[in-house]
């Protein structure tokens, strides 16, 4: 059953090229390649869905205890027939919970556009599927708002597959062609040589790890690539209001 859930904790940490590079062979002691990493990256694509007026990225810029984002996401550039993933993703007091199921894309649009379930087939789950038809008649008016895609380089801890830390760079983001199947391109997110590593464990870190982040100066951050591109988007278009009205 094509299905994955996850409970688990996501710190996050910015930082240039050259900190990458030094902390990126320094966790290669504990830590392996995740199998998508054959390649020296492998592509993730996004379409992330909100209201008109953008109801779930705003109240998740609030900080609230509960918030739900629902995104389509698919590994490359997808064809419609491509398997890609509809999931939901919820973070409460910290902890974040993911629940996604495939799809054929086109049953995905389709599912987001109709608020009605597609047939079920053997790669997907009932329960998860159900979620989001929640999800989709709770809010209504649910439509792309937002695509955005990175290079990703992942290892999981030769120990334990709990323990996973991802580093993405060259995000990209749009807000137009808001179809995954027409390719990955956008605007930068980041500055130039800017890494997002995100360290993301079911139970507290292990010691080591906790040592290594210390000894490079390492502390987290609030980052959500959703919604920096949501600030971002605004202060533009506040800067060019200012500008027409000058």
């Amino acid at each position: 059953m094509a299905i994955e859930v996850f409970n688990r904790h996501e710190n996050k940490y910015l930082m240039d090229h050259e900190t990458y590079l030094i902390f990126y062979d320094a966790l290669l002691a504990y830590m392996e390649k995740d199998e998508y990493n054959k390649n020296e990256f492998y592509s993730i694509s996004n379409l992330y869905f909100d209201t008109e007026h953008d109801t779930m990225i705003r109240t998740s810029l609030m900080k609230p205890k509960y918030k739900e984002k629902l995104r389509l996401r698919a590994y490359g550039v997808p064809n419609e027939d491509a398997k890609v993933y509809l999931e939901i993703k919820k973070k409460f007091n910290g902890l974040v919970n993911k629940r996604r199921t495939a799809l054929k894309l086109h049953e995905a649009y389709e599912f987001v556009r109709s608020k009605r379930a597609p047939e079920l087939k053997s790669y997907m789950n009932a329960q998860v599927v159900g979620e989001i038809g929640y999800i989709l008649k709770l809010y209504k008016d649910l439509r792309p708002k937002l695509y955005l895609s990175y290079d990703r380089k992942a290892l999981f801890s030769k120990e334990s597959r709990d323990l996973r830390i991802t580093f993405d760079t060259n995000i990209r983001c749009r807000r137009h062609d808001l179809k995954l199947e027409q390719g990955d391109y956008g605007e930068q997110l980041l500055e130039p040589g800017q890494w997002l590593m995100e360290v993301k464990a079911e139970k507290t870190v292990p010691t080591w790890l906790a040592k290594l982040l210390s000894e490079h100066g390492l502390y987290r951050t609030s980052f959500s690539k959703y919604g920096n591109e949501y600030k971002k988007m605004v202060r533009n278009r506040i800067a060019k209001e200012k500008t027409h009205y000058a």
